[in-house]
């Protein structure tokens, strides 16, 4: 090993919250340097949030003519593939050479590989030996590994957003939402899909009543489930793949075209080798306290979905956690801590599934008393001039304050909606001021009024 490297800041993953740590603090007069083992930028613009939803936009098109099928649409709009996926490398080819030429325009040193820790300051990064006040962790999630046979031959959420042509089958081991996001575009383009989860429904995380309405959705769009099913083994066929499945003691086999796994994602830091670094961590990521600090070494920190913190793997929450963390490293005495404001949380399909504060089962078990609501409305305007059949809500409101507690969504527009009530939340507004607020009708905004 050659050469010795001395830096104020040294930060693992150039993403949403590594970057932006790197930049404050190089703005600042730090000496700061940066890694990452994947093109610059991190997943949400190349591989993630971004080019899914380039692609999803597509998919509210022929949503949009199919329910207007004879309603002033006479014919299906012809799509291509090929032309969709041009159109979406216009918006991630320049993204890591852009997020390269403006931390090198700050003066940051740039690495490629994922380094290892050889002590609690010091780190191995492409055969130098690196030595930094304080190190960031800001490495991501990666695709969970299936543990069983022929699991080579799944493809990840990165090989579908570069496929260059649709198969006629394809089948999704777990029905999270990444693979219900992927489910609904491929669906729309005529693939037949399948969906094996090892649960009772998809999405275990949102409100179940809202994600029956999806699932029904789902169903009438050719989606077909299996659930409480395992899978124990993918086999390579001669055009397709068997994949072969545990049902309650019953052995079920899908042959398919493609495979993806997208049975969840973990915490990458398995090459970091935390232990040499005294850096703890769980199953959940880096921990860290309430300084977004490790635990048990003082000179890491740890932001973005890495961190085993309270808040919720989504962009948004990377970027506040980044911010807390510049914070602490440009100040003395720790000031900064990590207090969310409501976050909310979208499931890109058509229709929307959107979420926000607490469920049912979160309120009763803080012993909150809350009047609740529970309705499906494709009677109201903004559902029924665009034929949408799935469009239901429930809220919680504290019966005490009049503050809302938590709201649940499924709809066209629920992705926008949910914004709403994330800032009435956030700006403790209660449901007699959402109520006398004047919202332009008609738009899908203006029904939060009678969802309160």
């Amino acid at each position: 090993m050659s050469g010795f490297e001395e830096y104020d800041v040294f930060v693992i993953g150039s993403g949403t919250a590594g970057k932006l740590v790197a930049t404050t603090c190089a703005k600042e007069g730090l000496k700061v340097a940066i890694t990452d083992n994947r093109e610059f930028g991190g997943t949400c613009p190349n591989r993630g949030c971004d080019p899914k939803k380039v692609l999803f936009g597509l998919t509210e098109i022929l949503d949009r003519s199919y329910k207007m099928m004879g309603k002033g649409i006479v014919k299906m709009p012809v799509t291509n593939w090929e032309d969709l996926m041009d159109f979406k490398k216009t918006f991630v080819n320049a993204v890591p050479a852009k997020t390269e030429k403006d931390l090198k325009a700050l003066g940051i040193k740039m690495y490629h590989q994922s380094p290892k820790f050889l002590d609690k300051n010091t780190l191995s990064v492409e055969g130098k030996t690196v030595n930094a006040k304080k190190i960031v962790i800001a490495t991501g999630k990666i695709p969970l590994e299936l543990k069983i046979p022929g699991r080579e031959h799944a493809l990840t959420s990165d090989d579908f957003l570069n496929l260059r042509k649709l198969p006629e089958t394809m089948l999704f081991i777990g029905a999270g939402y990444i693979g219900m996001e992927f489910a609904h575009i491929a669906a729309r383009f005529g693939v037949k899909v399948t969906m094996i989860d090892t649960g009772e429904r998809p999405l275990h995380n949102f409100d179940e009543d809202m994600v029956s309405h999806l699932q029904k959705a789902s169903e009438e769009l050719g989606i077909k489930f299996i659930f409480n099913a395992e899978v124990i083994e993918i086999e390579k066929l001669r055009k397709n793949f068997r994949v072969t499945a545990n049902q309650k003691g019953k052995e079920i086999s899908e042959a398919v075209e493609l495979v993806f796994n997208t049975a969840g994602r973990i915490p990458s830091i398995e090459d970091l080798d935390l232990e040499k670094g005294n850096v703890s961590f769980s199953n959940r990521g880096v921990l860290v306290n309430k300084h977004l600090q490790n635990t048990s070494n003082e000179s890491v920190f740890a932001c973005g979905d890495v961190s085993d913190s309270d808040g919720l793997p989504l962009t948004p929450l990377s970027s506040e956690e980044g911010k807390i963390v510049s914070e602490n490293i440009l100040k003395k005495g720790m000031p900064a801590i990590s207090e969310y404001a409501p976050q909310p949380s979208v499931v890109f399909t058509l229709p929307n599934l959107a979420s926000v504060g607490l469920s049912e089962k979160e309120a009763k078990a803080q012993g909150l008393e809350y009047r609740l609501e529970n309705k499906l409305v494709p009677s109201w305007f903004n559902a029924k001039r665009i034929n949408a059949d799935e469009y239901a809500y429930k809220t919680l409101v504290d019966t005490k304050t009049g503050l809302i507690l938590g709201a649940h969504l499924v709809g066209p527009e629920a992705a926008e909606i949910i914004n709403l009530f994330s800032m009435a939340m956030a700006g403790n507004l209660s449901c007699e001021i959402v109520r006398k607020m004047i919202f332009a009708y008609p738009t899908w905004g203006s029904d939060i009024k009678s969802m309160l």
